[in-house]
């Protein structure tokens, strides 16, 4: 059957479930001729038998009958208007009314759509992924390249001297999760007791770039304390999601972790911002030097201009002075820089994305500070070039 043709009824007297279906059939036999009789229909298996639901109350008669169909939609709705022109039960006054049509397959095909679910969710799939067994031979073999580094005996990974770039974190498990992904210039602080290892030390000015990688918990912030009040060279600062380690990471996470560090500078600056305010007072004299530094750097008027960028995917250019050079859409900055000569152009302002290809270019032309949307993958970031994003400078 397709469809359930459901009816309530009301009879005005006390009648059984026989005199009911009765009534349908006399009242309705060869309105429609005999292509539309309800017997006929029966005894051929387009409609089913037909189930009545009653009670009797106050001398009255009420409930349900429901009449299965297997004909078309026209054809099963004539009948239900059929069954509507019904108003005797026996020698009592009756009235039927459709409550609805009930689409039997749908509801098959909604239950059938549910199972499938469970089944899919439940399904283990027993095929060979060959990326995953490649992987796995990788990381093992990359986890087993681990070495003891230095008089300290620190976990490192293999290129931890050979590569101009160097990385510091924790733990040993830290070095061992960053190799699993093809981070070989690693070194751990693990085993250093107290201070920082002079033989640190010494290999972080021999770098071109050191990043200290740390933990997202508080943990995190006594190394970064601890590295930061010695004499060890940090250049930026990356930190694991709020609440999770570096040892357990995925590749894209640690990706991204790296992407986003922070200059020394700004990190401090953000501690600073973090730090709860006194009560209302008076400003210290170093609160006020602080701000005056800060007002001569990025003029108010600059402050107002950047406010106005954000979706415009524009950019400014000034000099030293702050004097406006150039206003671009962001996709001609990069061929404007090419195109200078000289040494005029001191500060970029701009709706985008902060690039290694843009830091680079600017680098060589003496550019001192950047301000974008935000900070793409940045594997170099030259000291001479500050970079900041509007959420730094702005709120």
């Amino acid at each position: 059957m397709k469809y359930n043709v459901k009816v309530r009824f009301e009879v005005e007297g006390r009648v059984d479930k026989p005199d009911i279906i009765g009534a349908i059939f006399g009242q309705t036999e060869n309105l429609f001729g005999e292509d539309f009789d309800l017997r006929e229909l029966q005894d051929k298996g387009r409609i089913g038998r037909i189930v009545v639901e009653s009670k009797e109350s106050e001398g009255r008669t009420t409930g349900e009958l429901i009449l299965p169909s297997n004909l078309d939609r026209v054809e099963t709705s004539l009948i239900a208007a059929m069954i509507e022109n019904v108003d005797k039960v026996g020698p009592y006054n009756a009235t039927f009314k459709l409550q609805e049509i009930e689409d039997i397959r749908e509801e098959k095909i909604k239950k059938i759509k549910e199972r499938a679910k469970e089944i899919l969710a439940n399904w283990k799939s027993k095929t060979l992924d060959i990326k995953e067994v490649i992987s796995e031979i990788s990381s093992s073999v990359r986890t087993g390249e681990i070495i003891t580094w230095g008089p300290d005996g620190l976990p490192a990974g293999p290129d931890v001297e050979r590569d101009p770039n160097l990385i510091i974190v924790e733990g040993r498990a830290d070095v061992i999760n960053l190799l699993r992904y093809g981070y070989k210039n690693t070194v751990a602080l693990e085993g250093a007791t107290g201070k920082i290892p002079k033989s640190l030390i010494r290999l972080s000015k021999q770098k071109k770039m050191v990043i200290a990688f740390v933990d997202g918990d508080h943990g995190g912030e006594l190394i970064l304390k601890e590295l930061l009040s010695s004499d060890a060279k940090v250049d930026y600062i990356a930190r694991a999601p709020t609440g999770r380690e570096v040892e357990e990471l995925t590749s894209k996470e640690i990706s991204k972790a790296l992407a986003n560090a922070v200059s020394v500078s700004q990190y401090l600056k953000r501690l600073e911002a973090e730090k709860p305010k006194p009560p209302a007072a008076e400003p210290t004299q170093v609160q006020e030097q602080r701000q005056e530094t800060e007002l001569i750097r990025i003029p108010n008027e600059i402050l107002e201009e950047i406010r106005k960028l954000p979706g415009t995917l524009e950019g400014i250019l000034y000099n030293a002075e702050w004097k406006p050079v150039d206003r671009l859409q962001v996709r001609d900055i990069v061929s404007k820089l090419e195109s200078i000569q000289d040494n005029s152009l001191s500060y970029i302002v701009f709706d985008g994305v902060v690039t290694q290809r843009l830091v680079e270019l600017a680098s060589s032309k003496n550019v001192k500070m950047i301000i974008g949307a935000r900070i793409g993958g940045l594997s170099q970031k030259p000291k001479e070039v500050e970079i900041l994003t509007f959420s730094d400078i702005i709120s």
